[in-house]
């Protein structure tokens, strides 16, 4: 089934383009049945592409979902078009009221600050604590991922001496958990971050599941099945020239930047780099869509109300 995302966001095009099944309005009204309720807290300052690397993966699963793309009330993107914002995305106070099957919320190029400095942080904390009351189940990823952790558990990010760059191999540690079917032993990953969250900070009571890691990389995918989160510190939604957009980015600005591992063939940045992750990619986002229609109630009213904190 498709993705109905709305007629003129910039990401339709593109994913025409790719063959991605999209639907009308008109054409959602004609099907009987409930499309899958997502939100998208898009905080990426390039939101036209993440828009796309998002709904290119929930279009390539069997349900259908209808999105809705969110956006901070307390915080206006500088990078952004009024214009685009206006037109696609509703503030969270907009819709607040809602309920949703899914939340996803996306990294920021924010993780070198410490969290209570970030311009949107108090606003945030509180859509972690919506969530819970609100929507079935979240998908955090990168930053959003340690800012959740830390919010819920307490557990810090460390920075790291030089930026983790690159596509690392990482282990499967959680089999039998339900996001991990179907995946091999061990899978490639893009990594692109400063800072890490590290399992000797992980609570012991908190009844946090490791999932993916990496020897070189660390921790990439815990499961909280009591706050009903998931954080994801690396990219599998990444586009195959994403780390080389970044690379060559630094490179022309003189920032400091290592080739990133394992990325470019025979590490010759004037070659196209290869995607491997793409289809661990689809598999992830497939399975935590199919546990979200598995969990979810039919009437969205009926989403579970919120637990104690732990900490």
């Amino acid at each position: 089934m498709p993705i109905k995302v709305p007629d003129n966001l910039p990401a339709k095009t593109a994913l025409e383009d790719e063959g991605v099944l999209l639907i009308t309005e008109q054409a959602a009204l004609h099907q009987d049945v409930r499309p899958l309720e997502i939100a998208l807290l898009n905080l990426m300052p390039e939101k036209i592409k993440t828009e796309t690397q998002i709904s290119r993966l929930l279009g390539g699963t069997p349900l259908q979902i209808e999105l809705t793309l969110v956006t901070t009330s307390s915080y206006a993107p500088r990078t952004t078009s009024a214009e685009h914002m206006l037109a696609f995305y509703a503030p969270w106070t907009a819709v607040r009221e809602r309920k949703f099957d899914g939340l996803i919320i996306t990294g920021a190029p924010v993780e070198t600050l410490p969290f209570e400095d970030v311009a949107y942080w108090r606003e945030l904390t509180q859509i972690f604590d919506w969530s819970q009351s609100h929507v079935q189940e979240t998908y955090n990823i990168c930053w959003a991922g340690q800012a959740a952790l830390q919010h819920f558990h307490g557990v810090p990010k460390h920075a790291l001496p030089r930026k983790m760059f690159g596509v690392f191999p990482h282990r499967v540690r959680g089999g039998r958990d339900g996001l991990l079917r179907g995946f091999d032993d061990e899978i490639p990953v893009p990594v692109s971050r400063h800072t890490e969250v590290r399992r000797a900070d992980l609570p012991d009571a908190a009844g946090l599941t490791v999932l993916l890691e990496s020897d070189a990389a660390g921790l990439c995918l815990l499961r909280d099945e009591a706050r009903r989160q998931t954080y994801m510190f690396n990219h599998l939604e990444y586009d195959t020239t994403t780390l080389a957009d970044e690379y060559h980015r630094d490179v022309a600005t003189g920032a400091p930047i290592d080739l990133p591992v394992g990325y470019f063939p025979d590490d010759d940045p004037t070659r196209a780099p290869v995607n491997r992750w793409r289809a661990h990619g689809n598999l992830l986002i497939g399975n935590w869509v199919n546990d979200l229609y598995q969990s979810t109630s039919f009437d969205l009213a009926d989403i579970p109300q919120p637990r104690r904190r732990t900490r």
